[in-house]
């Protein structure tokens, strides 16, 4: 699950963009999607705006992985759930990210995500908590005072991530694989060998131990059903 994170901080620096100094935009001056103040954390203290738009790729990578993707346990989220977590962390803070995770998958909304919500995120279709949560995220986003500023922007970035965290998910889906019959080792005599064998209790052999409870990871979605909720938020959104 930590491939992901390559993959998900190209997607979320198309949109986070270049340089911005937008005095309307609470976040202050960026590069990159990176604030100045995130970048004196973790890159150089006391650094100026000109050092700021002048950040490398390495710098860019390793401030979004320490502040956003390893604040949001990126590494241990579902494909897909893992990108739509991420880039709501970036955009809102990973704190409001994890809270509003917490409510699609009906965990405790306290902002850290730990190993109950981390179970109960993963005891879930991926594609449903990728729809609850990019609703609850735009609803959050249209309430916001800037609304009319950035909305336009921000709607169609919410659009892009529900599509692109659809198809994570949906390429994470592996079918079962189909085992060819086993040749035949039947070391039984030949007299014996049109008879069904005996039973592993019948013949004292020990059973297969059960498979314990608790520790199921939920089912794959079905391609199609996938592939329905992405075409389902595309038009839903183009039709108005």
């Amino acid at each position: 699950m930590d491939r992901n994170f390559a993959r998900a901080l190209a997607l979320v620096l198309k949109s986070e963009g270049g340089w911005s100094d937008n005095p309307a935009d609470p976040g202050g001056a960026t590069m990159k999607g990176v604030t100045l103040a995130n970048f004196r954390r973790y890159v150089k203290a006391n650094a100026a705006k000109a050092e700021l738009r002048k950040i490398t790729d390495e710098q860019v990578a390793t401030v979004y992985r320490r502040f956003y993707w390893d604040a949001v346990a990126g590494a241990e989220l579902p494909d897909g759930v893992d990108y739509a977590v991420f880039d709501f962390a970036v955009n809102s803070g990973p704190g409001r990210a994890a809270k509003y995770l917490q409510a699609a998958i009906g965990a405790v909304q306290d902002g850290r995500i730990g190993p109950a919500t981390l179970q109960a995120a993963r005891a879930r279709p991926a594609g449903t908590v990728i729809d609850t949560l990019c609703d609850a995220r735009l609803a959050f986003l249209m309430r916001l005072p800037t609304w009319p500023v950035f909305g336009k922007g921000w709607s169609e970035r919410v659009r892009s991530v529900r599509t692109q965290a659809l198809l994570m998910s949906a390429n994470s889906v592996r079918p079962p694989v189909q085992s060819a019959p086993a040749a035949s080792s039947d070391s039984r005599p030949a007299s014996q060998q049109g008879e069904p064998p005996a039973s592993p209790i019948a013949s004292g052999a020990a059973a297969a131990p059960p498979v314990p409870a608790g520790a199921p990871a939920a089912p794959a979605e079905p391609f199609w059903r996938v592939l329905f909720q992405i075409l389902k938020s595309i038009f839903a959104r183009s039709s108005k």
